[in-house]
């Protein structure tokens, strides 16, 4: 690995975590949080790549478990595992790769960066997140589905707006074709 990618592995986290700078909207009866935090996930898997972008949110969900308080609202440490966010959490590595891998897998245009982002930043996300909300919480899968409905306009604005970042970065001449390659 190349220090650029060390670079742009550091630099998304940290975008990542600035993202949590924006001050949560809490969801009645979920525990979870509405954040911009996975904005910062779909933006490192369209322009990271697969392996650099969940080594971006790998970085990151470490930090956030060694107690750094890089989780919107100041929250960090391990106790995030135990409550109805740590799947979520845990979903943005997998899900920063899935983004990434779908971007690679082709043409990088604003079609594909959305359904990459989506698929992954919202549908890997949710995957993962859901069950294990219904795990550690006495709601059942179904409601916290349900429950999880609440983020879905705000995780669209998110994909959407990371494919025109994104698109816009590429057109720009930063990146040639995704992986960036500044």
């Amino acid at each position: 690995m190349r220090a650029r990618d060390v670079f742009h592995i550091l630099f998304f986290t940290a975008l990542t975590a600035v993202l949590g700078l924006f001050p949560p909207l809490d969801v009645p009866l979920m525990g979870v949080p509405i954040t911009a935090q996975t904005l910062g996930v779909m933006l490192s898997g369209l322009v990271l790549g697969s392996w650099r972008a969940a080594l971006a949110q790998m970085v990151f969900v470490a930090l956030v478990m060694a107690g750094a308080p890089l989780l919107a609202g100041g929250r960090g440490g391990m106790g995030i595992l135990t409550g109805p966010t740590g799947g979520f959490l845990i979903g943005w590595i997998p899900a920063a790769f899935v983004i990434g891998l779908l971007a690679e897998a082709g043409r990088a245009g604003w079609l594909r960066f959305i359904l990459a982002t989506i698929t992954g930043g919202i549908g890997v996300v949710y995957l993962i997140g859901v069950p294990w909300a219904a795990m550690v919480t006495t709601l059942s899968p179904w409601q916290v589905l349900t429950g999880s409905m609440a983020f879905l306009p705000g995780d669209l604005i998110k994909a959407v707006t990371a494919a025109a970042i994104a698109v816009t970065l590429r057109d720009r001449g930063r990146s040639t074709a995704m992986p960036l390659r500044w």
